[in-house]
C-alpha cells in the first residue's frame, strides 16, 4: 500500500505595519519580533544607503538604483514606492514562498506599499502606528540625530501628510506608552485585536488633532 503524501503546509500569515516617519514603527516592530519568535521579518529592498546600525539582509537588502529599476522592469516586486527620494520594494517570489511554507511574516513598509499589498494580497492584515501628538512626532525625529534640520522639517511635513492614510488600515495602534503599544500589536497578531480596529472613535479624534 503506497504511503500517504504529507499534508500541504497551511498558508502563512502576513501582517503589514506602516506609520509616518517618527512614530516609532521600527522600534515597535523590533520589540514585537523579540516577543514573538514564531514570526519572521520580511526584508525589503532599498536604494537608501545603510545607517551605521543596519545590516545587509537583516534590516534591508541594499541595492543600487540601477539594480532596483531592473527588478521593477522584471516584475519582481509585489510592491514598491519612493519614500524620501529613495526606493523601497518587497520581492514577490520571496514573500510568496514564505507564505506557502506556512510562515508568519511581519512586513514593515510605508502606506503606499501597504496599499499595493492589500490590492494583491487582500488576506493580509494591516496595522497603522500613530504618534500621540505632533510634538511627540517632531521630538522623535530629532532624537534620531542622523538627519539635518532641513531633512527633519521635510520629514515632519511628509509625516503629517502620511497620517491622513490611517483610515486605509484594519487596525491602529497609538505609540504613546511603548510597552503598551507592543502589547497591543501582540493582541492583533494573536487574533484579539477587535478593540484596536481603525474605526474606533478615539482614533478619529486623535487623527483630527494630528492633522489640524
Amino acid at each position: 500500500m503506497p504511503s500517504a503524501s504529507p499534508p500541504a503546509a497551511e498558508r502563512g500569515l502576513l501582517y503589514v505595519i506602516s506609520a509616518p516617519s517618527g512614530a516609532g514603527k521600527t522600534s515597535l516592530v523590533n520589540a514585537l519580533m523579540a516577543r514573538e519568535p514564531g514570526f519572521r521579518f520580511s526584508v525589503s529592498y532599498t536604494t537608501r544607503p545603510p545607517r551605521p546600525t543596519e545590516r545587509e539582509g537583516k534590516d534591508y537588502h541594499f541595492v543600487s538604483h540601477e539594480r532596483f529599476l531592473e527588478m521593477i522592469d522584471n516584475g519582481e516586486f509585489l510592491e514598491h514606492a519612493v519614500v524620501f527620494d529613495h526606493r523601497y520594494g518587497t520581492a514577490t517570489a520571496t514573500l510568496e514562498s514564505a507564505l506557502q511554507s506556512g510562515e508568519r511574516l511581519i512586513l514593515e513598509i510605508d502606506w503606499q506599499g501597504a496599499a499595493q499589498v492589500r490590492a494583491r494580497l487582500p488576506e493580509a492584515q494591516s496595522i497603522f502606528i500613530l504618534p500621540p501628538s505632533r510634538r511627540a512626532l517632531e521630538d522623535r525625529l530629532r532624537q534620531r540625530s542622523t538627519d539635518s534640520d532641513a531633512v527633519i522639517r521635510r520629514r515632519l511635513q511628509d509625516s503629517v501628510r502620511d497620517l491622513a492614510h490611517w483610515t486605509d488600515f484594519d487596525y491602529v495602534v497609538v505609540n504613546d506608552q511603548f510597552d503598551q503599544a507592543v502589547t497591543e500589536l501582540q493582541a492583533i497578531i494573536a487574533g484579539r485585536g477587535e478593540e484596536l480596529r481603525a474605526g474606533r472613535p478615539a482614533i478619529a479624534r486623535l487623527a483630527q488633532e494630528l492633522l489640524r
